[in-house]
């Protein structure tokens, strides 16, 4: 399996627009599924971490987040929420697109280009499936973003559908007769 890139960041978001775009007239102040956000929240969240990741990546720090914040005005219409997750996801692309292969910036330990691409992609894609769960629109993450997620993220993770084991692997859903995670976390790092 190939390392995720910004291509698959751009899919994911691409995707996150389909689907999301066609509801963004839909009342985004309910809880985005079983979260405690609301579903425009959770689309503002997304934007963060996307633009989070693109500053880690482009300024390479080694032991923390970078001290900075995203603010999407309270009263933004979903649509340019929308707009602002793919600006961030722009962002993100680009400065993986320029990082030297070698990059390594911090994520709770040093973490390389895949590993900020497959945190993006996850990002969008499991936001995505939250608000759409808050909205009522029946969809999942595509099956081939999903298993590459895995592969980079949650690589002691257990066979199956990857859609369904990635919603496993991140408390959203049981798999197999297997109770529903109430913690989790994913792997980014990589050994120096």
């Amino acid at each position: 399996m190939r390392y995720l890139d910004a291509r698959d960041v751009d899919k994911a978001v691409a995707e996150m627009a389909r689907v999301l775009g066609a509801h963004d007239t839909a009342d985004w102040s309910v809880p985005a599924g079983s979260l405690e956000w609301s579903c425009w929240t959770t689309a503002a969240h997304i934007a963060h971490d996307l633009l989070a990741y693109a500053g880690q990546v482009a300024a390479r720090p080694t032991d923390a987040y970078l001290p900075f914040d995203l603010a999407v005005r309270p009263g933004t219409a979903p649509h340019e929420v929308l707009q602002v997750v793919t600006a961030c996801a722009g962002l993100l692309g680009s400065a993986l697109d320029a990082a030297d292969p070698g990059l390594r910036a911090w994520h709770w330990g040093p973490c390389d280009r895949a590993g900020f691409a497959a945190m993006g992609v996850a990002e969008v894609l499991l936001h995505t499936y939250d608000i759409t769960q808050g909205l009522g629109v029946p969809w999942l993450p595509p099956a081939p973003l999903a298993a590459a997620v895995l592969h980079r993220l949650f690589p002691d993770a257990p066979p199956g559908d990857p859609t369904q084991v990635l919603l496993w692997c991140t408390g959203r859903g049981e798999l197999d007769g297997r109770p529903r995670r109430t913690s989790w976390n994913w792997q980014a790092a990589v050994p120096n």
